[in-house]
């Protein structure tokens, strides 16, 4: 298994990547991995990547633009539409690499982009198997959850006053993402080893993330082969929402329910999210 560091142009920008090339000669099938909210592919997904490689996978994963080594601006702004159009580049770019079948790709996404993963499933039939891990369904029950009531619309007015003074040429408001103290601040803790994560997120980000539903799409999918890994007690985006939206989907679909919280299936639990994301692609696409 072989990974090198790479380049991806999508959409007008450069997306840092890392290509891993299963040891075997000739064409393999191809997943495309990606990270959630303000994540950077460095906090732990090499340790999914690297196992899907030495089953004999061609893996390609890559930062979102504005984080991490990937270009674009404003920097940690999180704009989900242009994620899933990004996907929809990569998909493109690894379909052209000699060593992928383009007739085999899947896709695996968490959180924000286990959300993606669901959307760019229904839009684009290039996707032939795909896994979402604890993946954000709905942006509005989110963002509520997220922002209590009696702040909101104090947060509202944020918001708007951002959007005010970017028309006036201003700098792009920013926000903590990861708030001392929370589950979100002590994973990143446990997983940024080279202290690379940029703890921060534009104040954009969350008004975005208000009119991002990929709970809407869900019922597209079929007949693409769906796996669904959700955590029992996941507050982040939340598992009944998660249920909600398996619910929808149509057949050929299976949901793991782990023992846990959000993110424990990066950590506590990486070894049975990992086993069975691999089940599911070897059984769709080898």
């Amino acid at each position: 298994m072989d990974r090198r560091d790479i380049m991806i142009e999508a959409n007008g920008e450069k997306l840092a990547a890392w290509l891993y090339a299963p040891g075997k000669d000739g064409v393999h099938p191809l997943i495309v991995m990606s990270h959630g909210f303000s994540a950077i592919m460095a906090m732990g997904l090499d340790e999914y990547a690297a196992a899907f490689a030495e089953a004999g996978f061609a893996v390609l994963v890559y930062d979102h633009r504005n984080y991490g080594a990937s270009s674009g601006w404003p920097r940690h702004e999180t704009d989900p539409w242009q994620q899933v159009e990004d996907m929809r580049a990569v998909i493109s770019y690894g379909r052209n690499l000699a060593c992928v079948d383009p007739e085999r790709i899947g896709l695996w996404g968490t959180s924000y982009s286990g959300g993606h993963a669901l959307v760019v499933t229904a839009l684009d039939s290039r996707v032939k198997c795909t896994v979402s891990q604890v993946p954000l369904v709905s942006g509005r029950r989110t963002f509520e959850a997220w922002v209590p009531e009696k702040s909101r619309p104090r947060f509202l007015e944020r918001l708007a006053a951002d959007r005010d003074g970017r028309a006036r040429g201003e700098p792009a408001s920013v926000t903590v993402a990861a708030i001392p103290g929370s589950e979100t601040a002590e994973w990143a803790e446990a997983v940024d080893r080279d202290g690379s994560y940029g703890n921060e997120i534009t104040v954009r980000s969350l008004d975005l993330l208000r009119g991002y539903e990929p709970i809407a799409f869900i019922e597209r999918i079929a007949p693409t082969p769906l796996l669904m890994i959700v955590a029992d007690q996941d507050t982040q985006t939340p598992v009944d929402w998660q249920r909600e939206a398996f619910e929808l989907a149509g057949e050929p679909k299976k949901l793991l329910i782990l023992s846990g919280r959000h993110y424990d299936p990066y950590t506590l639990l990486l070894e049975p999210s990992r086993q069975a994301a691999m089940d599911w692609f070897v059984q769709h696409l080898q």
